[in-house]
Parts: C-alpha cells; structure tokens; sequence
C-alpha cells in the first residue's frame, strides 16, 4: 500500500486516512475544483470548517466527486469544525454545516478553538468589542460545550467528535468531565513545533492526531533546513513530501492545503521514513528546542493564554 493511502484508526474504531486535502484559506471559486479534483486523484479526506466560509463549495466539490461514480459517501472522510460563536449553539452549528456542505453526516466535527465568542455579537464569526479586541464569553467553559458535542454523536449526524488547538492545559480539564474521549485533536504541527508534550498526551489517552499547517508558513525556513534537504535528496523527493510524511512515520495525519490541480497530485507522493530518516529530522527539532526557537504560525488574536508549550 502507498503512505498516502495509509489509514489510522480512531478510538471510535473508524480509520481516518492519513492525509487530507485542507480548505482554510482556499479562495472562493477555486475551492470546488480543489475538493473535486482531489478526491478523483485518490483523496479520501476532506477537512473543513465553518469559520473558513466555503463549506458550501466543499459540498460542491464532494457531490461532483460523488457524481462521478467512481467513489461513493461512505468512501470519504469529511471533518468540518465548531465556531466559537456556536458554542452555545452546537446542534443548530452542525445542521447549518450540513446544508452548506449538502451532507446527511459529517465523519468528524470538531470543536475549532477551546472558546466561546459571542453569538450575539457585532460579527457572526469575529465580533469585537469596542476596544478591537475579540468579544469573548469568558464565562463559558468548552467543557459546557463538549458536553453539548457529545448529545450529537446520537443524531447520527457526524460519526465522531473531537477538538482542535487544543493543549495539554485544556485537554486536562475536560477528560475527567468527557464521557466521550475525543477522538482527534487538530493542532499546528511541523518540525518547527514538533509539539511532542501534546503528542504523546494524546497518544497515552487514545486521542489522535491531525496535523494542519504542516509546511510551516509561505516561505517557511523548513524548506531549506539542512536535514530536511539531507532526508529529501536521500529519498529522491521534494522537501516538502519529506514534511508531509514525517507525520504519518510519526503515526498522524496530515492535511495538505493546495488548490494547484499539480501540487494537489504531489502532495500524495508520500515516503516510508526509517528511524534513521527521522533521526536526521530530529536534529532540526532539537537544535529549535536548545535555543528555545520553536515557531507557531497560527496563533489568532483571540487575547487568551491557551497554554501551548511550545508558543515562540
């Protein structure tokens, strides 16, 4: 089997395929040919989110996947996520998902950020108080709105839940209130925030792990570290196929963004990493953690401590 057909099971007992194809920032008209284009090339994952405002191309995209006939709903893996202005709204969130992606269910959904923003605000996604910072409900607890989330999974309407950005901090305070483990946590996750604390939580408690933004950011110094470079000319691949599969040797997913029909194709150009191969990757995560320079690239303005580790 190829890597990149590679699947891991969930503590659900459901496989998630190893690599998706992610949608944030994928511009209007564009995201369509994106989803369907992907799937027809062997893609079975698709992740998105409300906040990310395409849903409803997503949905585009997957219903001329599936119009194809070559692929069927039960082939695929869909995620889409909880908006902080829903957490007070959490079944009304999901339905409004589903009619936007034109889905009976979704696979996954996922609480996006572990905070609640008003629903009642001067913006349906991004309110803001008069000071400019976000309009946050401080005395709402994500754990309130787990709670919430796990009244779904008897819908049927999405087959598991979880979360996202979430950090040990956070993670510590729901599991003992969680009557469902989550089964996934999403987080920003390259060798330049290897993460490992959160990793190996979520290892030992059965959650696992989907990595976004796994290239680093637009320009990123990833693309030229040395040890990168030393694995990618070994395996006569491009650096970036070494990043995205130094997530499935490290046994999680990955979401690939891209809406270039051609780099959507080599992103599935996985490679099996060795332990050797990691070990060279290792250096780079290790001189970052001597000098204290692991580097987050999504960090919102949100105001809030959530408590990451490896913040830079």
């Amino acid at each position: 089997m190829a890597v990149c057909d590679t699947k891991f099971k969930l503590n659900t007992g459901a496989e998630i395929p190893a690599l998706g194809l992610g949608t944030w920032q994928s511009a209007p008209g564009e995201v369509k040919n994106a989803v369907s284009h992907a799937i027809s090339v062997g893609y079975r994952h698709i992740d998105g989110a409300h906040c990310y405002q395409n849903e409803e191309e997503v949905g585009q995209g997957i219903k001329e996947a599936l119009a194809s006939g070559k692929v069927q709903r039960s082939d695929l893996f869909v995620t889409t996520k909880l908006w902080c202005t829903s957490h007070s709204r959490v079944a009304e969130a999901l339905d409004t998902s589903l009619k936007l992606l034109g889905l009976d269910y979704v696979d996954l959904y996922l609480i996006h950020w572990p905070l609640a923003m008003n629903p009642e605000g001067n913006h349906p996604l991004f309110p803001k108080l008069a000071d400019g910072s976000r309009d946050i409900v401080h005395d709402h607890s994500h754990v309130t709105t787990w709670k919430s989330m796990e009244k779904l999974l008897d819908t049927g309407k999405t087959k598991a839940i979880g979360v996202s950005n979430y950090s040990v901090r956070y993670l510590e305070q729901l599991l003992p209130h969680a009557t469902v483990v989550p089964a996934v946590n999403q987080i920003e996750n390259h060798p330049s925030l290897p993460q490992q604390e959160i990793v190996d939580f979520c290892k030992a408690k059965g959650i696992h792990v989907t990595a976004y933004s796994p290239l680093g950011s637009t320009g990123s110094p990833l693309f030229t570290a040395e040890p990168i470079v030393e694995v990618a000319k070994k395996k006569g691949v491009t650096p970036a196929a070494v990043l995205l599969s130094w997530h499935v040797a490290r046994g999680s997913s990955v979401l690939a963004k891209s809406v270039t029909p051609s780099r959507i194709e080599d992103n599935r150009k996985l490679v099996q990493l060795d332990a050797e191969d990691m070990a060279t990757i290792a250096k780079y995560t290790d001189g970052l953690a001597a000098t204290k320079s692991f580097q987050r690239f999504v960090y919102p303005p949100f105001g809030v401590d959530f408590g990451f580790p490896d913040k830079s």
